[in-house]
């Protein structure tokens, strides 16, 4: 076995953790398996002769990696193609299966993960690092540019807002379907009031641009979204997308379109039109009976 290989043996045995700690920072599959990529690429341009904690060394570069990945996420809300859908692999496929996927998210929570989001890029990196992976403050102190004592204070605001804010998983992810399936029904019926209920006043639709292709544009507000899709989802099948309730178009079994909800409050705050074969084949989706 030579060197290359040898660094690459090394690097597998923590890769499940790496992702673990990529998943609980980034909340997808798809950007964990790009920070970890990302890892692997900053690994082999480095001499880790002298290193003698590398698993502790590879976990402080994918937190970096995540961190930049969010605090990036957060500069470009306005490019949602850019914040939410990551950009193809760069290095041989490193992606988990369907059923590895699935278990990555049921090991974290949806509702964990909303909560999560909802707080700043530093403060869930110390939240993530500590609290999850016992990760010590004077060790994460200097990924975010802290003293130890101030990246304590940052693990302990974030806990606070993560303590007691986390709803039931099962209801919450019923409820989501019970959105989505009633906005499909709507959509095939062409009700557009039924549409206009279910979507939040400031509704986005973002459609990439190979969905484009199918004359579909990009809108905003509930009026100019539920008049784009009255009556124009009858092909639509039910699907979990990433474990998260959505539709896909596949007219001969093939996925072509996948339309992906984000549902806040009871209400649906965007919709996401993707076509783009890279992306799709990233994707767990899964047709489900409604």
């Amino acid at each position: 076995m030579d060197e290359q290989e040898l660094l690459a043996a090394r690097f597998e045995e923590h890769r499940a953790r790496l992702r673990a700690v990529a998943y609980r920072m980034l909340g997808s599959a798809a950007e964990s398996d790009d920070a970890v990529q990302g890892t692997w690429l900053r690994l082999v341009r480095t001499d880790v002769g002298d290193v003698a904690n590398l698993r502790g060394w590879l976990t402080t570069v994918v937190a970096r990696v995540s961190l930049d990945m969010l605090r990036n996420r957060e500069t470009r809300r306005e490019d949602p193609w850019e914040s939410h859908l990551p950009a193809p692999a760069v290095v041989h496929d490193v992606g988990i299966g369907p059923e590895e996927r699935a278990e990555l998210t049921d090991s974290v929570g949806l509702a964990l993960l909303v909560v999560l989001d909802t707080l700043s890029p530093a403060e869930r990196l110390a939240f993530v690092l500590h609290d999850m992976f016992a990760v010590p403050f004077d060790e994460i102190a200097p990924i975010v540019e802290l003293t130890p004592a101030a990246t304590r204070q940052l693990a302990s605001q974030a806990r606070r807002r993560v303590q007691g804010t986390v709803p039931d998983p099962g209801t919450d992810m019923a409820r989501r379907r019970e959105v989505v399936d009633a906005f499909l029904a709507a959509s095939r019926g062409g009700d557009f009031e039924a549409l206009l209920a279910l979507l939040d006043p400031d509704v986005a639709l973002r459609v990439d641009p190979t969905a484009t292709l199918s004359g579909v544009a990009g809108a905003v507000g509930a009026a100019a979204v539920a008049g784009t899709f009255a009556g124009r989802a009858s092909a639509a099948r039910p699907a979990l997308i990433d474990g998260l309730p959505g539709a896909v178009w596949a007219p001969g079994g093939g996925p072509r379109i996948v339309i992906g909800f984000t549902v806040e409050a009871g209400r649906i705050v965007a919709i996401d039109l993707v076509a783009d074969a890279d992306h799709l084949d990233r994707m767990d989706l899964r047709i489900r009976d409604v």
